[in-house]
């Protein structure tokens, strides 16, 4: 059974920071790349950033909404995703879900469609 769940949602204030992590079981995590959503509410799911299956030098892929402030890094040892969330902003509020995908490339990332596990997602909320 796959299961992925996050960790380290919360309330922070403007400005502040948070660090979630994505626990993987029941897959070969190392055969993933793995990408962050966020869901705000009222509005559609919408992707954050993701990464290869192998963290090298360009791995990397970041909405422009969340560039230079959110970093993603993965442990294929420990089977877990991380998003370190710097100068979070009240817009930054929203449930954010990890998920798990074979695809890689600019636009295929956007697509919720490509990926084939999700987690339950975890609340962060930024208001002061």
């Amino acid at each position: 059974q796959v299961q992925l769940v996050e960790s380290g949602g919360g309330l922070v204030q403007p400005g502040g920071s948070l660090r979630l992590s994505c626990a993987a079981s029941g897959i070969t995590f190392s055969n993933y790349n793995m990408g962050w959503f966020r869901q705000a509410p009222g509005k559609e799911r919408e992707f954050v950033a993701a990464i290869r299956w192998s963290a090298d030098a360009d791995s990397t892929f970041y909405d422009d909404s969340v560039k230079g402030r959110f970093t993603i890094s993965r442990d294929n040892a420990k089977n877990t995703v991380n998003l370190q969330m710097n100068v979070l902003k009240p817009e930054d509020t929203a449930v954010y879900y990890c998920a798990a995908t074979t695809w890689w490339g600019v636009t295929v990332l956007y697509r919720i469609s490509h990926y084939a596990f999700w987690g339950q997602g975890t609340q962060v909320t930024v208001s002061s």
